[in-house]
């Protein structure tokens, strides 16, 4: 769906490099994370992508066609939600909504389900401007899906949001790539592209530093070893044991035959440990 090579990029001849020499790789139905902190050239790179910054050097193909020359038909397969709201204020919800599905030739989705889907059903015809930003970003992000997108952008997609309407939104993600959607996802937010993404990469000062899959690079930069948790004189007890040959592990097996086992579990590392091994920088 997705190959870029070589992708450089500069807002202005006295500009650093915002963007350098980036490549990558997406097949369809994958969710593809691009994670760094601020000014990593996550959001750059999402605006190349998408057609709004030219003057880029290297090779960028999106459906199998130069980005260059794609025609203004690529919106129609594409869905994009930007990281801050960006709507019409004074019209409520839905009237933003049919307006910007009046712009599409091709099949859309039915408003009032997309508002019912993310908890906006009871306010559809609240204008706008009388919403949180919780619930801005909810109506960010439905609007991406109005076309039926076959590739769809998505921008810090959980920002703003409480716990229970940020894991309606990772639901509805999971849902889209199972329906065969590939999903290009930026965020600084490790936890959310641990649990969304099929692969990720690691930008710091526009350039990739590593690619992987979540559970490949945990495994690979995780510690071998397996905690024990239990109780002695009702004081927590912590005890560490080499993954390998765990079975034939005398002091392990002994520890689970002789205590009251609370909790056990690898030490994987997460990837926020795992960026910052490998960038050397801590996400903002």
């Amino acid at each position: 769906m997705i190959d870029v090579k070589g992708l450089t990029y500069r807002y202005g001849p006295k500009e650093r490099l915002a963007v350098r020499d980036v490549s990558f790789s997406i097949p369809q139905g994958e969710i593809f994370g691009f994670l760094g902190p601020s000014g990593a050239g996550k959001s750059t790179t999402q605006k190349i992508l998408i057609g709004l910054l030219q003057d880029y050097t290297g090779s960028v193909r999106v459906f199998s066609k130069s980005l260059a020359e794609q025609g203004s038909d690529y919106y129609e397969h594409i869905g994009v939600s930007f990281e801050l709201p960006n709507h019409y204020r004074k019209l409520s919800a839905l009237e933003n909504l049919n307006f910007f599905r009046s712009l599409y030739s091709v099949p859309t989705a039915d408003p009032i389900k997309l508002l019912q889907s993310v908890g906006l059903g009871e306010d559809a015809k609240k204008q706008v401007g009388d919403y949180s930003k919780g619930m801005q970003m909810r109506l960010n992000f439905i609007r991406s899906l109005l076309n039926r997108p076959k590739l769809l952008f998505l921008d810090e997609p959980t920002s703003g949001m409480d716990p229970t309407n940020a894991r309606i939104i990772k639901d509805i993600i999971r849902a889209e790539k199972e329906q065969g959607t590939t999903i290009f996802l930026t965020t600084h937010n490790m936890a959310v592209a641990d649990e969304l993404c099929d692969r990720v990469a690691f930008i710091v000062d526009g350039e990739i530093r590593l690619i992987g899959s979540p559970r490949e690079l945990k495994i690979q930069h995780g510690k071998k070893t397996v905690r024990v948790g239990y109780r002695e004189a009702n004081e927590p007890v912590y005890a560490d044991f080499p993954l390998p040959d765990l079975a034939d592990n005398a002091a392990f097996l002994s520890a689970l035959r002789t205590h009251q086992v609370e909790t056990i579990h690898t030490l994987e590392a997460t990837l926020e440990d795992i960026f910052i091994q490998c960038t050397g920088v801590k996400l903002a």
